[in-house]
């Protein structure tokens, strides 16, 4: 791999992780779109290179939300401490450690599964148009209820729908926010939400698949393209997340569900008519 194509990956990670329409299904597609087969060729080079992607991300939500982080973390170890929640930071905390727990579970037991028969091209794009009906049909729902309403009822509800971003093409953030705006929070709030529950599940993956590839064997020369890849996915990860919000300020999610549908829609245009495969077998 090439410095430049992994800046362009990392960039596509740090973008799509954020913004709801899928980092896997797109890093996924773009190299698909390219003819681009040399990560799905060296297997050991591809995930290792997923792992610092993804901590590309992680530095990116912890560098902006920061202040949360620390405030969060210290609220919950005094909630397990006192095995009690008595404030409003205690019991947000709590919620996000609920939220976080589905995922990891499904991840842990399903990982197999779903490298072995999800995320091929035409299911993408699938995936794609459906979850983006969902998270317009979503975000036509009033706006009840910010961050501080957030309860463990509500974290264990948003982490259960977490579960289904495990496939390519569903979106991590974009299936968390439709979930939070269906239960009532502003468009604000459901992203913050969505960034929140991201960090200890990412956390967790990156840990553990770090682990994995050190114990398979790290491929030979693959400094540059990694460092590369990492910077761009934080970068573009910060920049993600800070216009996002501030776009919800004054704008609704539907420009990401009208990306959603054209990105869908064009990848089975490209399969219909035999430019592109629809699978990768």
């Amino acid at each position: 791999m090439s410095e430049l194509e992994a800046l362009l990956l990392g960039i596509v990670q740090g973008l799509t992780e954020f913004l709801p329409i899928s980092s896997s299904g797109h890093l996924i597609i773009v190299p698909w779109l390219q003819d681009y087969t040399f990560l799905e060729d060296n297997e050991a080079f591809n995930k290792t290179f997923d792992v610092a992607l993804h901590a590309g991300t992680l530095v990116a939500a912890i560098s902006y939300f920061r202040h949360e982080v620390v405030t969060y973390l210290g609220a919950f170890f005094r909630a397990v401490r006192s095995r009690a929640i008595e404030t409003v930071d205690e019991r947000v905390a709590c919620a996000i450690a609920v939220g976080t727990i589905p995922a990891v579970i499904a991840g842990g037991l399903g990982s197999g599964f779903i490298e072995d028969h999800l995320g091929e091209p035409w299911m993408i794009g699938i995936q794609l148009i459906v979850f983006g009906a969902l998270l317009g049909w979503a975000d036509r729902l009033p706006e009840r209820r910010d961050v501080e309403g957030l309860t463990l009822r509500d974290g264990l509800y948003v982490g259960l729908a977490q579960v289904l971003a495990l496939a390519p093409g569903t979106s991590r953030s974009g299936i968390t926010i439709t979930a939070a705006r269906y239960l009532g929070f502003d468009r604000d709030s459901a992203a913050r939400v969505s960034f929140l529950l991201l960090i200890p599940a990412v956390a967790g993956a990156t840990v553990y698949s770090a682990y994995k590839a050190i114990n398979d064997g790290l491929p030979n020369d693959v400094a540059g393209p990694i460092i590369v890849g990492t910077i761009a996915s934080a970068v573009s990860g910060y920049i993600a997340i800070a216009w996002l919000l501030r776009l919800l300020r004054t704008h609704s999610y539907r420009p990401f569900v009208l990306y959603r549908y054209f990105a869908g829609a064009g990848i089975l245009l490209l399969i219909a008519t035999g430019v592109r495969s629809a699978t990768f077998g």
